[in-house]
């Protein structure tokens, strides 16, 4: 049974490794074939047909941690602090044959570096989660920002 306090526990839990800049951990939540995917269109259905904001599976993900953690890194020198706020937590779909649910919930992520503006970032985050174990895995993320098209310095750190 998949109840919506599991959902949240677990969502809290993933973004709060994000703001303690674990990495690591933080990709080690989605299943091997996980992806996570930021869109750059408000109706874009489909990753390969529109170039996205972010768009990684697991290598890639990897990739991009291996670069944030080298000390000689221009964008995050000195590192980004965030914290992400998430609520309004839903269960959208069931499918408890596969163990899998579709759940979504609103954000509002808050980046700052010294010596940089604050940098806002928000809206809902959509997830198809496994069950594993006791908890879940990420079969996927989409982070749909409400600003998607439009104009971002680079970016960095997952939001």
């Amino acid at each position: 049974m998949t109840t919506i306090a599991d959902v949240e526990r677990f969502i809290v839990r993933e973004v709060r490794l994000l703001d303690e800049r674990r990495f690591e951990d933080w990709m080690a939540l989605f299943d091997d074939d996980g992806y996570y995917w930021a869109p750059a269109a408000l109706d874009q259905k489909d990753p390969h047909d529109h170039v996205s904001l972010f768009f990684d599976d697991k290598k890639i993900m990897a990739t991009r941690i291996e670069r944030l953690r080298h000390p000689r890194i221009h964008i995050q020198t000195p590192p980004s602090r965030t914290v992400h706020l998430v609520g309004n937590v839903e269960i959208e779909e069931v499918d408890a044959e596969r163990g899998e649910c579709l759940a979504g919930c609103a954000f509002i992520m808050l980046e700052y570096r010294p010596g940089h503006d604050q940098r806002t970032f928000g809206g809902r985050y959509q997830y198809r989660l496994r069950r594993r174990g006791e908890s879940f895995a990420i079969a996927w993320k989409r982070a749909n920002l409400i600003n998607c098209d439009g104009t971002f310095p680079a970016l960095a750190v997952p939001f």
